[in-house]
């Protein structure tokens, strides 16, 4: 099992930066990826940005330039740097870890609430 704790969230103004952190515990030690994903209201869920075990990263092509990914293995916590913060950003932001032994399961936190004012 593996547990994950997002926080950073809250309101900002457009053209504003923000910081989200995923704090993963438990059998963090088969982790292979962890990402950011964001649901707005009536909208289906999408990718934001991913990072390997190697610090690959993936970003969507909505925030490319914009958003940083990171991780620091130290503290076993993945970071999202929003720069540039549009209205359409606004969303519910949610960590995803991605764990493989035998099989690979998906492991999700509770989601951080993401707004951007105009």
């Amino acid at each position: 099992q593996v547990q994950l704790v997002e926080s950073g969230g809250g309101l900002v103004q457009a053209g504003g930066s923000l910081r989200l952190s995923c704090a993963a515990s438990g059998n963090i030690r088969n982790i292979l990826l962890m990402g950011w994903y964001r649901q707005a209201p009536g909208k289906p869920r999408e990718l934001v940005a991913t990072i390997t075990n190697g610090g690959s990263t993936n970003y969507a092509a909505s925030v490319k330039g914009r958003f940083t990914i990171s991780r620091d293995n130290a503290k076993n916590t993945v970071y999202l740097q929003m720069n540039s913060l549009k209205p359409e950003d606004t969303a519910v932001y949610v960590c995803k870890g991605v764990v493989r032994t035998i099989a690979q399961v998906d492991y999700w936190g509770q989601g951080t609430q993401v707004t951007v004012s105009s």
